[in-house]
């Protein structure tokens, strides 16, 4: 993990190997197109249901879809705490518990159109929610506490509303989750099942404001927006971000979107009034599929806050953080992919909240995941294999300073740590 220009290498060859082992077995079977996952504006829709035929166009549609996912993963320091989060406790997004089998999330997706409106609600159920809606204050109310301090709340995910008021202007209102990145919050929609740390810790979830989206032909589209902010129900200041994309198809096989928050995060005083703090984003995904098996997409972020963060004291300096990953997918058949994923994330900043015991840090994460698509694609079996190098911290006087992981008698002296397990999806 120290040279990730090395371990790419090694990947790549790993991949190469088993799509060999793998073709050796399947020839004979339909190939499937290259894995892309869906753009970053992209509506969700998990699977689209049969609808019954309707001539009368005057009558609206409604369709239900979702999923549920679930999963068991072992953690190779096999830490006393049973846990994959670290001394930051975010090192892992959603998959945190390892040695005991775990809940993911089990949501469902109501969809409603009339002529030109469309009014879309998301509702999910089980930990992976409240961890994708933490700032939604429904769990406090509604919640019932299950094992490891989560709950398996009621939460609203996506809920709004978009009209469209020509063929290529339309609107959008409500809560709905981030243009920002390549990852999603819905296991279905990603190749691998854990989520990286650019994902957990470096961008927003979802957003509460208004957003229009404008295809300025069939390769370029725009969106912008204004929102209360990132990750909460209510606004905590009394400005609003801007959001927006924009969105380049230059050939079949190359997508690029670009994607920008630019606004005030920090909270207002007790005075009620707002400080002059800054918090931006700005993102770039690009996918390009190399063949009708291979496909490659890079995503790569940067952002800086500046000032009073969200009740830290005034910074006159910019902080900023990064997250650079590189996607590399394989369609064996059309049952069996795979694929990797290589990430390194730079907060030695500290701006954002992957620290280790309260000190910047940085990482790389290799992970490699095989997707196993059944009964038409709704049940996905995910293996995948994962390890997290974080710096080490060192002593001025020799000392030996907490790290980031904890061994299995519970003191944090790892760097390191692997994980290895599968997960289960199932689509509706």
């Amino acid at each position: 993990m120290k040279n990730p220009l090395k371990a790419f290498i090694y990947t790549l060859s790993l991949l190469h190997l088993i799509s060999l082992v793998a073709k050796a077995q399947t020839d004979g079977i339909v190939m499937a197109s290259a894995l892309v996952a869906p753009a970053p504006e992209q509506m969700i829709q998990l699977n689209a249901p049969k609808e019954e035929e309707n001539n009368n166009h005057n009558e609206g549609k409604l369709s239900v879809s979702g999923y549920f996912d679930t999963y068991y993963f072992a953690n190779l320091n096999n830490p006393s705490t049973r846990s994959n989060l670290g001394a930051s406790g975010i090192s892992r997004g959603f998959d945190r518990y390892p040695g005991q089998f775990q809940l993911g999330m089990f949501m469902s997706r109501t969809a409603y159109s009339y002529k030109n409106t469309e009014m879309v609600g998301e509702i999910g159920y089980g930990p992976n929610v409240e961890y994708g809606s933490y700032g939604n204050d429904f769990r406090y109310k509604w919640g019932t506490v299950i094992a490891n301090s989560t709950y398996s709340a009621i939460m609203i995910k996506q809920a709004y509303i978009t009209t469209k008021a020509t063929e290529k202007l339309s609107f959008t209102v409500g809560q709905f989750g981030t243009h920002i990145g390549y990852e999603m919050i819905d296991a279905p929609l990603n190749f691998h099942y854990s989520i990286n740390n650019t994902f957990n810790a470096g961008i927003p979830f979802y957003h509460l404001g208004l957003k229009s989206n404008f295809a300025a032909s069939e390769k370029i589209g725009l969106m912008a927006g204004l929102v209360n902010g990132t990750d909460n129900l209510n606004d905590n200041n009394r400005g609003k971000s801007f959001i927006g994309q924009f969105s380049w198809l230059p050939t079949e096989k190359l997508s690029i979107y670009f994607n920008t928050i630019q606004g005030n995060e920090a909270n207002s005083r007790t005075n009620g009034k707002d400080t002059t703090s800054y918090f931006g984003v700005l993102d770039l995904v690009a996918t390009y599929k190399l063949s009708d098996r291979w496909s490659i997409t890079y995503w790569g972020m940067r952002g800086t806050l500046r000032g009073e963060f969200q009740g830290s004291g005034y910074e006159a300096k910019s902080r900023h953080w990064t997250g650079s990953s590189v996607y590399l997918t394989y369609s064996v058949s059309n049952m069996v992919s795979i694929g990797t994923r290589i990430e390194y994330f730079d907060n030695r900043d500290g701006a954002r909240a992957l620290l280790t015991h309260g000190k910047g840090t940085d990482a790389e994460t290799i992970t490699l995941t095989a997707k196993f698509s059944l009964a038409d694609d709704r049940l996905q079996i995910k293996p995948e294999f994962r390890i997290d190098h974080f710096r080490k911290i060192t002593g001025s006087n020799g000392e030996q300073p907490l790290q980031q992981f904890v061994d299995q008698n519970g003191n944090f002296t790892k760097t390191n740590q692997a994980t290895i397990g599968v997960a289960a999806i199932y689509k509706f």
